[in-house]
């Protein structure tokens, strides 16, 4: 199948400098965490998706590190990973003292080596990215057996909606991984700091363990 993705551009149509945006990207509720309520809400998830025990977890386009640091808090070997040098150094000093380490790099083609993880997680990334069939695969390939992809994606605005719907990620996903799991965000005003109307949403799916 093919994606009816959107292209990571403002609104002049050029494309966007992330690292630019990343001295005000904390701003928005759900980017920084800033508000109590808003970061419980989000540890509240990512507990439950997360692997119960303490692992290795890649987190692709991580922007100023805010989920790694969630996930580093709840006992998880963290490697972060942004295209944006200036995002990576926020994420380099919000994660300090954390066992983390933060990498520029392509979300697509993380730059790991041959480190293999217990959980990949995304925010709002695989939309923007030109083959998200091909990074779904890369990304499969990057987990343990039993690993898992954690995927936090949406479909933005009406006039031209851009993003990715459930059903479309979750059909991408079933020839790779024998369970997904969809989750509606859009309902849950705490995770966004607001009332929100278009589509958000999380799938895990969970990669098939040997034998």
């Amino acid at each position: 199948m093919t994606f009816d993705v959107g292209t990571c551009e403002g609104d002049d149509g050029s494309a966007i400098d992330w690292d630019a945006q990343a001295a005000d990207f904390d701003e928005e509720p759900d980017h920084g965490l800033r508000d109590p309520q808003v970061r419980a809400a989000w540890a509240t998830r990512l507990t439950d998706w997360l692997p119960p025990e303490p692992g290795d977890v890649l987190d692709v386009g991580c922007g100023t590190g805010s989920l790694s640091l969630l996930a580093s808090e709840r006992g998880h070997r963290v490697t972060a990973v942004d295209l944006s040098t200036e995002m990576a150094a926020r994420a380099r000093a919000k994660l300090a003292g954390h066992d983390a380490r933060i990498l520029v790099g392509d979300a697509a083609r993380p730059p790991v080596g041959d480190s293999r993880f217990d959980a990949i997680l995304s925010r709002h990334v695989l939309w923007m990215l030109p083959d998200p069939e091909a990074t779904l695969r890369h990304w499969h390939a990057l987990l343990r057996p039993g690993g898992r992809l954690i995927l936090i994606e949406g479909v933005w605005g009406t006039v031209s909606p851009v993003g990715i719907p459930a059903t479309d990620l979750v059909r991408a996903l079933t020839p790779l991984v024998p369970h997904t799991h969809a989750e509606r965000l859009s309902g849950d005003a705490r995770l966004w700091g607001r009332a929100v109307e278009d589509e958000r949403y999380a799938v895990v799916a969970v990669k098939a363990a040997e034998g």
